[in-house]
């Protein structure tokens, strides 16, 4: 049998941490991707490093109720392209993805489908999958996006520590082919007051990602001063539970800084609708914008958990710089 390799994305670590280092916050609404050529890319670069050809490339995402939007559809469609969906549970957060990398790993090892397993994730709960898929003689390399100073984004301490090797994907895979989305400047300056008209609806993820905006150069976020690696988890879009080191209590001037960056890229990205609907639903925070606010915040602090008096405040500080925030 002639030998191949083969890539598990996680397409929720991938998304949230190219954006992160195009955008300087992990709100996957403020990117636009162009798919092709980035699968094509990791094709390359994985059959480059293990020296063999690339039999499949499985893509893991959340849909609701597990059906593909068009977006998705189109990825499906591509050459040597697996779809694999989870969904988003009642509360908006993705189910089922992290189960399906951990079995397919297994299954596939135990089956024979490739030599060198190829996983773009951070996730810590996948470390378990990739110890067992070693067992069947699978050597797994994980392939990490690189954050602005070149260095692996949110990849979990165990999950590093059971896979065979460690390799960032190429900085030009991101930086060509995600771009930052910024809304052209003739956008009407009365959302903050307008009365919604019927009919109108906040446009989905698929449909925010799926418009093409105005070609602009990728410009990685700002480097942060080193700090502990934050994991990542495609359970929740969020951090994993992990053993942390201590850490001091955040000061307000680090949650203002998470908070306007993630303002500044919705605000970039968002349709007058989408801001509209955000007015019309406060004090509540869309999922997509908490799930971004409290993943940079943890991303920043270095830790693997924010306890609750954390997220209250993070919470309770958003409304505020909305308002004093020009937009």
């Amino acid at each position: 049998m002639r030998s191949n390799c083969a890539l598990y994305v996680d397409v929720g670590y991938l998304l949230a941490a190219a954006a992160t280092r195009v955008t300087g916050t992990s709100l996957r609404n403020g990117i636009h991707v162009e798919f092709g050529p980035m699968v094509a890319a990791l094709i390359k670069q994985a059959q480059e490093i293990s020296g063999l050809p690339a039999l499949r490339v499985h893509w893991y995402d959340s849909a609701k109720n597990g059906v593909p939007d068009r977006q998705q559809e189109r990825i499906g469609e591509l050459p040597r392209v697996k779809l694999r969906l989870g969904r988003f549970g009642v509360d908006g957060q993705q189910k089922g993805v992290d189960l399906r990398i951990g079995l397919d790993l297994v299954a596939h090892a135990r089956s024979g489908t490739a030599d060198v397993f190829f996983v773009v994730s951070g996730d810590d709960d996948l470390t378990e999958a990739v110890e067992e898929a070693q067992a069947h003689g699978v050597q797994v390399v994980l392939l990490a996006v690189p954050n602005a100073d070149g260095r692996p984004h949110a990849v979990s301490r165990h999950l590093l520590r059971a896979a065979d090797d460690l390799a960032t994907l190429c900085s030009s895979t991101i930086d060509t082919n995600v771009i930052r989305v910024e809304t052209p400047p003739a956008r009407s300056a009365q959302v903050a007051t307008a009365t919604p008209s019927t009919g109108t609806h906040a446009p989905s993820p698929g449909d925010l990602a799926a418009r093409r905006p105005a070609a602009l150069p990728a410009r990685p976020a700002p480097a942060r001063e080193p700090l502990s690696v934050a994991v990542y988890s495609s359970s929740t879009g969020g951090q994993s539970h992990s053993m942390a080191d201590y850490h001091d209590e955040p000061d307000d001037r680090q949650i203002d800084r998470v908070i306007a960056n993630v303002i500044e890229s919705f605000r970039n990205s968002a349709s007058d609708e989408a801001l509209g609907a955000l007015a019309d639903g406060r004090p509540s925070i869309p999922q997509d914008i908490d799930k971004a606010l409290l993943l940079d915040l943890s991303d920043a602090l270095g830790s693997y958990e924010l306890n609750d008096p954390v997220r209250v405040r993070l919470r309770s500080r958003f409304w505020q710089k909305y308002d004093e925030l020009p937009g």
